[in-house]
C-alpha cells in the first residue's frame, strides 16, 4: 500500500469524515488524484464513500459517542445553528432532538426570551438552563451516558403531550433517495413524534450526514418542512427535496 494511502486511512480514522478537497489540499495533489486513491481504498473495503468525502467502513454501524462527535465539524454546525436561531422568534415552544447539532442550536438560542423547550438532550437542557426566562421540560428515566440524552421512549411519548411551534432535530444520515436514517428504532420513533407534534419541523444536517449510511430507516425527506445544511446537495437529492416542497437553506457566514 502506498505511503499516501496509509496517511489517508489514518486521517479518516482520526477525523471520521474528510472532504476530498481537504485531502487534496493537505497532500498538495489534484482532487482527481485523491478520488482515485479513495476509490481504490473503498474497493479494498477499507473506506466508505460519502457525498463530497470519505469515512471509515464502520462509520455507519454504530454512532460515535457524544464527546467525540462534539469535536467534528464544529464550524459548520455553528453556522447551521446561527441560521436556525434566526428562524425562531421569542416566545416559541420547541422540541429539541438528540445529538450534537441541536446542542449548537441551543447555544445559539440562549439570548432568545420566553422559550419553552421540551428535550431529552442533556446538553441542550444545560445550554438553556443559563437563560433566566426559559422553561425546560425533561422526561424521566435512564440516561444514555455515551450520548448525553435520557429515555428516548419516554421523550417520544412526552412529545405527544405538547403542540409546539418548532421541532429541531438531526439524523444519522440522509440517503440519496431522501430516506432519513438513524442508528436505532428509538431514535426514529423520537424524530417521528417530534414531527407529528410540531407546527414546523427543522432538520439540521452538516455535510457529513449527506449520503451517510445508518441502519435504522424511518421516514422520508418530505416529512420535514425545513432542511438547513452547510453545503449544497447532490443533484438527485436536491431534486427530491425540491419536489417534496421542503425549504432548503444553506447556512453561510454572512
Amino acid at each position: 500500500m502506498a505511503m499516501r494511502d496509509n496517511a489517508i486511512l489514518d486521517l479518516v480514522r482520526d477525523r471520521h469524515f474528510v472532504r476530498i478537497e481537504w485531502l487534496a489540499a493537505h497532500f498538495g495533489v489534484a482532487p482527481q488524484t485523491i478520488r482515485r486513491d479513495v476509490r481504490e481504498l473503498c474497493d479494498q473495503g477499507l473506506l466508505r464513500r460519502h457525498y463530497g468525502g470519505v469515512g471509515p467502513m464502520d462509520f455507519a454501524s454504530v454512532n460515535l459517542d457524544f464527546d467525540r462527535r462534539r469535536l467534528l465539524h464544529r464550524v459548520e454546525r455553528k453556522r447551521i445553528a446561527a441560521t436556525v436561531a434566526g428562524m425562531i422568534p421569542d416566545g416559541s415552544a420547541l422540541t429539541m432532538g438528540i445529538g450534537t447539532t441541536p446542542c449548537h442550536v441551543a447555544e445559539a438560542l440562549r439570548d432568545h426570551h420566553d422559550l419553552l423547550v421540551i428535550t431529552c438532550n442533556l446538553r441542550v437542557a444545560e445550554a438553556f438552563a443559563q437563560s433566566r426566562d426559559c422553561r425546560i421540560v425533561l422526561p424521566s428515566g435512564e440516561v444514555r451516558n455515551r450520548h448525553r440524552d435520557i429515555n428516548l421512549a419516554g421523550a417520544a411519548a412526552q412529545c405527544a403531550d405538547y403542540r409546539v411551534d418548532f421541532a429541531i432535530f438531526g439524523v444519522g444520515g440522509i440517503d440519496q433517495d431522501g430516506s432519513l436514517l438513524d442508528f436505532d428504532s428509538q431514535e426514529v420513533d423520537l424524530r417521528r413524534s417530534m414531527i407529528a407534534n410540531s407546527r414546523e419541523s427543522i432538520l439540521v444536517a452538516d455535510q457529513s450526514k449527506i449520503g451517510r449510511a445508518a441502519p435504522a430507516r424511518g421516514g422520508m425527506i418530505d416529512s420535514v418542512d425545513h432542511l438547513v445544511t452547510d453545503t449544497h446537495l447532490p443533484a438527485t437529492l436536491s431534486a427530491r427535496v425540491a419536489d417534496a416542497g421542503v425549504r432548503h437553506v444553506v447556512a453561510t457566514d454572512e
